[in-house]
């Protein structure tokens, strides 16, 4: 009884902290009610009158919604990159802030779900996936086995980030038998979730484009760019605005691990682009309409070299260290990397698949504006709840949120 009442507590705490602040903060928070508003509407407008408002056709049956997915697994994946060094290795600094990367996390894979939901042409029957209710088809649907790591893993993190918190609210540390170990099984299903997002597109065998082993392994290289980018970026913001004591030291060897990660994504792109180009096949014709373009449809082609050029300059920064330990040049070369990895694992991912059609056909598909909108309401989703999580933590952690008792 005692637990629930400090459990009520910090409910009751949390809430009082997410419901006060500065006029910056509220202005955040109407920005973000504004677009989610506008998202929602323009989703009621797609629930009314079908995808046809969107602009998937039999040709491109993937397009906006699920390459955002697809690229938000990673961005949730990357916590990993913080858990390894905070917890396996005991690193201070990281230690200091690894809790904001795995709220991060739970914000992301909560955007991943809300951009398949918005995917489905009748989201109401959404319940035959779910065990004892519907048919699944566990173990051999791939898609099964996605919904699964991937309600395990936010189950995960937000289990983690709940017991930490509510541990430090109430005055104790968190019981270190009971966390420690959750938190490194995290770390298979940090990976198995982007890993098994890899596999629904590897397992279309008559989609050679991602009928290929490489597949996986460059999801993996991308999430380890884009989310600790993300993340980096973040911690800059919080730092500027006060919210979070957050050493340099800390953000420095976030970007000497982009490093590394940024290298073995561009080589996996330059594998990929030898593989299909040097001895080519009748399934070139995919690789090459990302590259150049076919049938004067060349406007994906534009936006892959700049996400390769992105990249590169990101790269630069990222190795040498006289670049990287500039602050304005480290956020400069997150930003890159974010939005290079966005464009590759997005619609550099999903166009080439789907095009040329079966029949040869190249349909020239590009987002709509209710799928532009719908996608923004997501994204602002997003941002608000990791706004009020990353607020009550650290409302917590900096000791002015405390339970009576405490």
């Amino acid at each position: 009884m005692d637990t629930l009442r400090l459990f009520s507590q910090f409910i009751r705490g949390s809430i009082r902290v997410v419901a006060h602040g500065g006029a910056g903060y509220y202005i955040w928070l109407a920005v973000l009610g504004v677009v989610m508003a506008a998202g929602l509407f323009a989703y009621g407008n797609q629930a009314l009158n079908g995808l046809i408002t969107s602009n998937m056709r039999d040709q491109v049956s993937w397009g906006f919604y699920i390459g955002n997915f697809a690229f938000l697994v990673g961005v949730a994946a990357a916590a990993v990159v913080l858990v390894i060094p905070a917890y396996v290795y005991n690193w201070g600094p990281i230690r200091d802030v690894v809790l904001v990367g795995e709220l991060l996390s739970v914000a992301a894979i909560v955007m991943c779900m809300l951009f398949v939901v918005v995917d489905l042409g009748r989201p109401e029957f959404v319940w035959h996936l779910m065990p004892g209710f519907g048919t699944p088809n566990f173990p051999h649907s791939l898609l099964t086995w996605d919904i699964l790591v991937l309600n395990c893993y936010f189950l995960i993190n937000w289990f983690i980030v709940t017991h930490i918190l509510f541990m430090a609210f109430t005055g104790r540390d968190y019981n270190h038998r009971l966390v420690l170990p959750i938190i490194f099984l995290s770390i298979p299903f940090a990976i198995g979730i982007h890993t098994v997002t890899a596999f629904l597109f590897m397992g279309l065998e008559g989609r050679p484009y991602w009928h290929t082993a490489l597949l996986a392994p460059r999801f993996l290289a991308g999430a380890f760019c884009s989310g600790p980018s993300l993340t980096l970026v973040v911690f800059l913001v919080l730092r500027r605005i006060g919210k979070l004591s957050i050493t340099d030291a800390a953000l420095l060897k976030i970007g000497e691990l982009l490093a590394y990660a940024m290298a073995v994504n561009l080589f996996f792109v330059g594998t990929e682009v030898f593989t299909e180009f040097y001895g080519e096949t009748a399934h070139t014709v995919h690789a090459r309409f990302q590259w150049f373009g076919i049938d004067g449809q060349s406007t994906l082609a534009t936006y892959s070299w700049l996400a390769l050029a992105m990249n590169a300059t990101a790269l630069v920064i990222f190795v040498a260290p006289s670049l990287r330990n500039r602050m304005p040049l480290l956020a400069a070369a997150c930003v890159l990397a974010f939005g290079g990895v966005f464009i590759e694992k997005g619609m550099g991912l999903i166009l080439p698949g789907l095009t040329p059609d079966a029949l040869g056909e190249v349909y020239a598909y590009g987002p709509s504006s209710t799928e532009v909108v719908v996608g923004l309401g997501i994204w602002a989703f997003g941002a608000f709840l990791f706004t009020l999580m990353t607020k009550v933590a650290s409302a917590i952690t900096s000791g002015s949120l405390r339970s009576e008792s405490a």
